[in-house]
């Protein structure tokens, strides 16, 4: 049996594009939408096993619109076909039940064998879009302060200046600038008040 599909994008050449890929043996092209409410209207009316579905068109788009297709259409497996290949677009449309995605520059023989596999229940993604979902199942470690950032972190918390932490710690105010600018880029701040902010939200340092 043909993988039966419908093709879901709001650009009438790519749509005709797609098509041509598809009119070949083992695929049967069911439907075509233009927006996510007429995606819907089509995948409930035809059943298809694949939807081949752009991720940015007229609402319902992108994740809410996978969401609905799962839930309405069960038997039905998304595959995302777009050109963002960023976190936004990738993760929520995997966490809403995206079956795989891909990048519109994937060659045609490749996106073939992905929509069988698609209709399979099995997870097609591009090199980059899988780089993506690694780096969001495993986020960087955040970098640990030094036992003199902290105390240079401490003593700024409690309300010195630099050339008193410089004075106490018996360095230099350029060591301790040094010292703070290390401190600001481990924890993403931009500033001695944000720094201390983070330290304490995080549990770096402890209230007096």
């Amino acid at each position: 049996m043909p993988v039966r599909l419908i093709i879901v994008d709001d650009h009438p050449v790519v749509r005709d594009g797609l098509r041509g890929i598809f009119e070949t043996d083992g695929f049967e092209v069911v439907g075509e939408a233009a927006d996510g409410a007429e995606a819907l209207a089509v995948a409930l009316r035809t059943a298809p096993d694949v939807v081949l579905l752009d991720l940015r068109m007229p609402g319902p788009s992108g994740a809410e619109l996978i969401r609905r297709l799962r839930e309405q259409c069960p038997g039905t497996h998304v595959l995302v076909l777009t050109t963002f290949g960023d976190d936004a677009d990738v993760v929520p449309a995997i966490e809403q039940g995206a079956t795989g995605y891909l990048l519109k520059d994937t060659p045609r023989a490749e996106l073939r064998r992905a929509v069988l596999a698609a209709a399979r229940g099995e997870s097609v993604l591009s090199p980059a879009v899988a780089g993506v979902l690694t780096r969001h199942a495993h986020p960087p470690e955040q970098r640990a302060l030094s036992p003199r950032e902290l105390e240079v972190l401490g003593l700024i918390a409690r309300g010195a200046t630099n050339r008193e932490v410089a004075r106490k710690l018996f360095i230099t105010e350029a060591t301790v600038k040094t010292h703070l600018l290390h401190v600001f880029a481990k924890l993403e701040v931009k500033d001695r008040a944000a720094a201390v902010a983070a330290a304490y939200d995080r549990g770096l340092l402890k209230p007096a």
